[in-house]
């Protein structure tokens, strides 16, 4: 079984992170490459094992459980429905006769009619051989288990200002997001429908009952509310009722914080413990909200997710945000891209999390270029907590912990590393680990890892001890992150976190408190990337930039479960209508609000124009012109980082011309990958044959970025990319320039200038000519801009060399 991560690492502080970096033969070398290499992280087998990440996106480990032969295993079977004979009438009835074919005790867990030709259902391995044997079967994959990878966002973003502008952007909305996470704690005001019309004619969803949820739960804002168990029950055993609901009831409070964030109604004086106080509301207020439940406490079977999509699509959704995803894999292997091609073929743009494996290079995920893949960035805000030490030195942290419960003066300040029993944990703080002789009273200092963040604290505190320093260990960096924390506590970055110790380790009678500052605005500068987002290059396809963009995915404030601690810990008895969270997870669902919000204006654009809109909008420099920073080294962030960018969505509702891509365009990307027929088939659920006349090129993928990979071999080397755009806006004449850092490539485009009537198409070609020679960087950027004077049109360019 494949385990993939929701991209929520603070959505979910009791889990550590973990790095884990895919790789396939089509790499790209990079200087920095080799220095990350010999410094990666070494992933916790035995944690990944036994526990899910919210991600999102993705942390991925494979193991697959040894299996008797008569033991039975899950999994997805795509059919060729073109071979279907004349004598059945539908295709559910055919695949219900191939599986009695190999099968008399298997059932069918689901049939689906969206996203794959195919279905779903446990089989032992000799019954697993008996199908695979099936003329009509196209691939037989294992169900994969899927772990679980705001109100100062809308201001950032200029949200405020587009109401005056965009008059239609109001609680009349037709627009539906969907969101696949673990369901809705539906009383949130967040989801209240005061102000809003009837339910859209075209919607064809509902709410499903089940227990602590009746179709009373939803309203004119929160519109369709369904949940799926089957897979994950077939892999894990019947879900206990007295722990989770069987529901679309949220338990775990990650799919209310995405929903809310994505479309959630205005809620004043929306806050976590009075942190980041003001009123919350989501990217696309007045959209209607659809919740598919598909996670549950054990995981996210994908073969749950496949059949939520395909009602998502049924039920007509418009946009479908997954904070969830997978490694990096063969499209025609991925199940969830799969069923992505789908709903873009329906014209629903999905949005995915890019994932928390950063700052690895070649770890984002999600990189099918019919997905929309949202990286993360800062906030301009923060929850400062200082810990000011008996010397007299003070170091800076974050918490989102109270901290009425200590002294006003210092108190005893100790490490755990020489506070443990028998040297249980070293400074870890596990549990069990601390002496309460020797914690009483006092603040610890514990090291992040082999714990989560918040269980330290309960340690702490279970020990006796009165507030807690979380010092992150070198492979966590200088971004320490806040928490909800069960006593008073700060987090603090690795380099200060050992100036720590030193003061620890040499003062006789080291003594501290720690001052909490309550919430930061205008933090600067911001936003930055965080440490955690999933960088590129795209180590699928790398000459498709991935990923396209980063949003707001640090300290974001939205709604949440009533039945789960913000912490997470079951030994937290505190409950909260709002919580703070940070993950590629919360970032996914801005991406998905402001889609729904320019669909919403643009009610006939593709779900590829929309993404072009976010993509050439975004800014990579701060008001003073220096490029957006990364969280992981205080240095200059590249597009490997932000891709395009930072979401712009003022500007993304009229961004002038845009890159538009249809479905023959995609099938076009296939024959490029050279994907045989049955492999395409499964990808797009229809015959296609390739053109053996025609030259097909990844690169002239319709794309808004360009990815530029040389061969690297001596000699002059010349790449073209054809570009098509689609003027959007006035009618008006646009002029190229380029940039770049690359003085060794020469950089050509034909014709320079364009001149477009209202909604006129024109196409480009780009051509970028190597010297031959690599140059002494093994990393380059630039950029292209088509600009009538006051719209500009922009497009990142990297260059890279393989191997």
């Amino acid at each position: 079984m494949v385990h993939i991560a929701f991209q929520g690492i603070q959505a979910y502080p009791f889990i550590k992170r973990s790095s884990i970096l895919h790789f396939s033969h089509n790499l790209i070398s990079f200087h920095y490459i080799h220095i990350e290499l010999s410094n990666m992280k070494t992933p916790m087998k035995s944690f990944v094992a036994t526990f899910f990440f919210i991600l999102v996106v993705c942390d991925v480990s494979l193991a697959r459980t040894e299996k008797s032969q008569n033991d039975k295993i899950t999994y997805i079977v795509h059919v060729a429905k073109s071979m279907m004979p004349t004598s059945f009438d539908h295709h559910s009835i055919w695949y219900k006769s191939i599986l009695k074919s190999v099968s008399n005790s298997a059932e069918m867990l689901y049939t689906y009619d969206n996203t794959i030709n195919g279905f779903s259902t446990s089989l032992t391995l000799e019954e697993l051989r008996l199908l695979k044997s099936q003329i009509e079967i196209l691939k037989v994959t294992p169900d994969q288990q899927y772990k679980l990878l705001t109100t100062r966002t809308p201001e950032f973003l200029g949200l405020d200002k587009i109401a005056s502008m965009f008059p239609t952007t109001n609680n009349s909305s037709d627009v539906v997001v969907g969101l696949l996470d673990t369901g809705v704690w539906p009383e949130s005001k967040s989801f209240d429908d005061t102000g809003y019309g009837p339910i859209p004619r075209s919607w064809k969803g509902k709410c499903e009952t089940g227990t602590n949820f009746t179709t009373s739960n939803c309203n004119k804002k929160l519109i369709g509310a369904r949940f799926y168990s089957k897979g994950i029950e077939a892999s894990t055993g019947s879900i206990d009722e007295t722990i989770q609901s069987r529901s679309p009831r949220d338990d775990d409070g990650h799919g209310t914080h995405t929903a809310s964030t994505a479309a959630g109604s205005p809620v004043s004086n929306a806050n976590l413990f009075g942190y980041a106080n003001g009123t919350a509301r989501g990217m696309a207020a007045g959209a209607r909200v659809a919740v598919y439940k598909v996670c549950w406490k054990e995981a996210c079977s994908i073969s749950d997710i496949l059949a939520a999509m395909d009602q998502a699509i049924a039920d007509n959704v418009n946009v479908l945000s997954l904070s969830l995803g997978g490694g990096s894999i063969d499209y025609f292997e991925d199940n969830l891209a799969i069923g992505a091609f789908a709903a873009m073929e329906h014209g629903i743009l999905v949005s995915c999390a890019a994932g928390n494996s950063g700052p690895n290079p070649l770890s984002v995920t999600n990189v099918a270029p019919w997905i929309t893949t949202v990286g993360a960035g800062t906030l301009d805000r923060d929850f400062p907590a200082y810990i000011s030490l008996g010397n007299g030195k003070k170091y800076p942290g974050v918490s989102l912990s109270k901290g009425n419960s200590l002294p006003d003066t210092p108190v005893p300040f100790i490490y755990a590393g020489n506070a443990s029993i028998n040297g249980l944990g070293t400074g870890t703080c596990i549990s069990g680990s601390l002496d309460p002789k020797k914690v009483s009273g006092k603040i610890v200092l514990c090291d992040r890892g082999e714990s989560s963040r918040t269980e330290k604290g309960n340690t702490v505190k279970s020990a006796g001890g009165l507030g807690m320093v979380l010092a992150n260990v070198e492979s966590d960096g200088e971004e320490p992150v806040a928490d909800a924390h069960i006593l008073p506590a700060t987090a603090v970055g690795f380099k200060d976190g050992e100036a720590i110790k030193k003061y620890l380790f040499f003062d006789p009678k080291p003594t501290a408190t720690i001052l909490f500052k309550g919430t930061k605005l205008g933090v600067e500068p911001s936003p930055i990337v965080a440490e955690f987002s999933s960088r590129g290059p795209n180590s699928l396809t790398p000459q498709i930039l991935k990923p396209d963009f980063i949003a707001p995915g640090v300290n974001i404030l939205a709604a949440y479960t009533r039945n789960a601690s913000p912490t997470g810990l079951d030994s937290d008895p505190r409950r909260v209508d709002f919580n703070i969270i940070s993950g590629t997870s919360m970032s996914c669902p801005h991406a998905s609000g402001l889609a729904a919000l320019i669909k919403s204006v643009h009610p006939d654009w593709s779900p590829a124009a929309i993404r072009s809109a976010l993509m050439t909008t975004t800014y990579t420099a701060y008001k003073n012109n220096k490029t957006l920073l990364d969280g992981a080294n205080k240095k200059p962030a590249t597009p490997f980082d932000f891709g395009a960018g930072h979401v712009n969505p003022i500007f993304a509702l009229n961004p002038g011309l845009v890159y538009d891509l249809t479905v023959d365009d995609y099938l076009s990307f296939l024959c490029a990958l050279n994907y045989s027929a049955d492999k395409i088939e499964m990808v797009a659920r229809r015959k296609y044959t390739c053109d053996p006349k025609k030259q097909y090129s990844v690169t002239n993928l319709n794309y808004p970025s360009f990815a530029v990979v040389f061969e690297g071999e001596h000699g002059v080397e010349e790449i073209k990319h054809t570009r098509t755009l689609t003027n959007v806006g006035a009618e008006g004449t646009y002029k190229v320039s380029i940039k770049s850092d690359a003085p060794s490539i020469k950089i050509s485009v034909e014709p320079e200038v364009l001149s477009f009537k209202k909604n006129e198409k024109k196409s480009y070609i780009i051509t970028f000519s190597s010297s031959g020679s690599k140059p002494n960087s093994t990393q380059s950027f630039g950029s292209l801009e088509w600009s009538d004077g006051k719209t500009v049109v922009r497009s990142p360019i990297v260059f890279s060399w393989k191997l």
